[in-house]
């Protein structure tokens, strides 16, 4: 685009054609959606829609993540004008994607969050494309993946996480961010065999089964090997990749509500999602971004890079024909 034309280009969120296309609007200007996608809920022809869960009801420690969607969509506002790198694929000029907006729920009736989510995504899932979900705390993860085992049987699971979140937790009605892949394991919705947590580092003394790639390990084998494992794990299964940010090291991604030390670089996790393009991966996530403790933007910046690459990772599997 001529510089120009790029001085008039403004509000792509609700002025664009199409979904198709970059932005080269200001990123400090214009109306916010994620990577500058047009906001839409005609899903005719849309390939992948994002959206937003800004809930944190589920919390153990700092909230702050129901303002998660709204700070990854405007650090999202750095990227649009360029191809994605390290990527021979462009989401935003070869597929349609769309900004779905947020899930709208009530706040002060928690009982009812678990259905209402689940049917939101059943609802973009019925009509052909795959969600893109921007959280919200971990545990919107877990009604995700109840819709999506409606629609593909149960998953194959990539968890990138400090924690395992599969603390024992056998009250169907607790709504808690620590212990939802208990449940989806028992449920059935997640295949063991085929799930890998990458990161973890905090003691937990039941894996419920799943695979663990634990921090240390991946500091010791390296980004290609580790790659290699998940890869082996996982399969061609139908896949849902979830990336807590707090998988990343406080120093890289300080503004989540539980941080521990030791954790993945931003290098590290750029490198090992470029590395899992081939998995055949339904939909993902990302959550745990706390804007209230993020004093520079980094996480919500690293978030938005995040969604980028599991956007990517979605459209190579189009590309490979496995909508």
């Amino acid at each position: 685009m001529a510089l120009k034309d790029a001085a008039n280009d403004v509000d792509n969120a609700i002025t664009g054609e199409g979904y198709k296309g970059m932005s080269f609007e200001n990123a400090f200007g214009g109306a916010l959606s994620f990577m500058r996608r047009r906001y839409s809920k005609d899903l005719a022809g849309v390939d992948l829609a994002v959206t937003g869960v800004p809930f944190d009801q589920a919390v153990t420690n700092r909230p702050g993540t129901r303002l998660g969607p709204r700070a990854i969509r405007e650090a999202s506002s750095l990227q649009p004008c360029d191809p994605p790198y390290g990527w021979d694929i462009n989401p935003l000029a070869e597929y349609n994607i769309c900004d779905y907006g947020d899930l709208a729920f009530d706040y002060a009736n928690i009982p009812a969050f678990p259905a209402a989510l689940k049917a939101h995504i059943s609802g973009i899932l019925a009509k052909g494309p795959g969600t893109l979900t921007l959280g919200g705390d971990h545990y919107i993860t877990f009604p995700i993946l109840r819709a999506y085992a409606e629609k593909f049987g149960p998953l194959a699971l990539i968890q990138f996480d400090a924690h395992s979140d599969t603390w024992p937790d056998d009250d169907p009605a607790r709504v808690d961010h620590g212990t939802m892949f208990y449940k989806a394991v028992k449920e059935g919705i997640v295949d063991v065999k085929r799930s890998v947590q990458i990161g973890i580092r905090t003691q937990n003394d039941y894996d419920a089964g799943v695979h663990v790639i634990d921090a240390p390990r991946v500091h010791e084998q390296g980004w290609a090997a580790s790659v290699a494992q998940i890869k082996q794990i996982v399969g061609d299964h139908p896949t849902y990749l979830t990336f807590d940010i707090d998988c990343l090291d406080p120093a890289f991604a300080p503004g989540t509500g539980t941080p521990v030390w030791g954790g993945l670089s931003s290098a590290q996790a750029a490198a090992i999602l470029r590395g899992l393009r081939g998995i055949n991966m339904k939909g993902g996530d990302v959550v745990e971004v706390s804007p209230p403790f993020d004093t520079t933007g980094a996480t919500a910046i690293a978030g938005a890079h995040v969604g980028m690459e599991l956007m990517c990772l979605y459209c190579w599997n189009l590309r490979a024909g496995r909508a």
